[in-house]
């Protein structure tokens, strides 16, 4: 049995608490949110972000982060993207040298264009860091679903210890040393998946949805490869994988925002609706800053940039896209 805890009480350190405790570890859960923290020691179910997963008695909740690190074989960081830097410096004093710190969130840093593990290194210098991903609704993962992903991490031997940890008989996990890949992947897909959806809420149908998630991989796999990553992660769960779940499904907050874009809400209205932080929408302007530092075209991720933060209509976009200059599809 391995003790672990679990930062942030979204939907998706949820499922996994509920999966590795169902696996026979201890886990201790924390938010800095009080009234979250007495719901879930009250009802042992998160019943606004993820209803009808209910949680073992023998979970750990709390508002005390020593609780949920000291003493710990690993803990997951699980907090939307845009506080991983702030939740890392609450965890400067309390991590202990060599402590596994496992990424799940999915985002690149704004104003750094940092990778999330990479903003973790930063702040806690003294931690390993590895990152999960991969197509893993919380909502499916938190019931029991088939599920399929991937741990990264630069040293194959701490990620096949976290392989073993992670696996049963419903959620396989595979390794992977290509950390920067599967991160870039996790990121930018959320963007293909606002265009996505986009593109649903503007009444498009299954064609342009397959040439989105197509010709978005090619995007996200070309910028990849030239910032040093292995072009089969983009073409593996981290990559393909995850960007066709997120395309695809009514799970995704990605898409759902997207959707409501595209019906013609704000950027503001959509996230206010969907009710959950939509990391689309923040690497979205860090996917653009990459792109043009190494000098890569990437026209899908443009376009949503326009439209998410200059005005520009769903519809204009997307005949912008279908009327760029003529191409060869491999050379693009």
């Amino acid at each position: 049995m391995k003790k672990i805890g679990i930062i942030g009480a979204g939907s998706w350190g949820i499922a996994l608490a509920s999966l590795l405790q169902t696996n026979g570890n201890q886990v201790t859960v924390w938010s800095i949110i009080a009234e979250e923290i007495e719901m879930l020691k009250r009802e042992h179910e998160h019943i606004d972000k993820l209803p009808g997963v209910k949680l073992s008695s023998d979970m750990i909740f709390t508002t005390e982060l020593k609780d949920a690190v000291e003493g710990m074989d690993f803990i997951i960081l699980a907090v939307p993207s845009p506080f991983t830097r702030s939740t890392a410096k609450m965890l400067k004093d309390i991590v202990a040298k060599d402590q596994i710190v496992i990424n799940v969130a999915k985002g690149i840093e704004e104003a750094t264009l940092m990778t999330l593990s990479e903003v973790i290194e930063e702040e806690l210098p003294q931690a390993k860091v590895a990152v999960l991903s991969g197509p893993s609704h919380a909502e499916e993962v938190g019931r029991g679903m088939a599920t399929t992903i991937v741990i990264g991490c630069e040293d194959h031997e701490e990620a096949v210890y976290l392989q073993d940890i992670f696996m049963s008989e419903m959620f396989r996990v595979y390794t992977s040393e290509d950390v920067k890949g599967i991160e870039l992947g996790a990121a930018l897909k959320n963007v293909i998946a606002l265009a996505a959806g986009m593109a649903d809420g503007l009444g498009c149908g299954d064609n342009a949805k397959a040439a989105l998630i197509t010709r978005g991989i090619a995007e996200i796999a070309r910028l990849g490869v030239v910032m040093g990553c292995k072009r089969e992660t983009f073409y593996g769960l981290t990559g393909m994988g995850d960007l066709i779940v997120t395309c695809a499904s009514m799970h995704s907050r990605n898409r759902r925002a997207g959707i409501l874009i595209g019906q013609g809400a704000s950027m503001e209205e959509a996230m206010k609706e969907v009710k959950m932080v939509v990391e689309g929408v923040y690497s979205a302007k860090a996917a653009l800053g990459l792109a043009k530092k190494h000098n890569v075209q990437i026209p899908i991720i443009e376009q949503v940039n326009e439209v998410l933060f200059d005005g520009k209509h769903v519809g204009q976009a997307m005949k912008d896209l279908m009327l760029r200059d003529k191409k060869i599809e491999y050379a693009d």
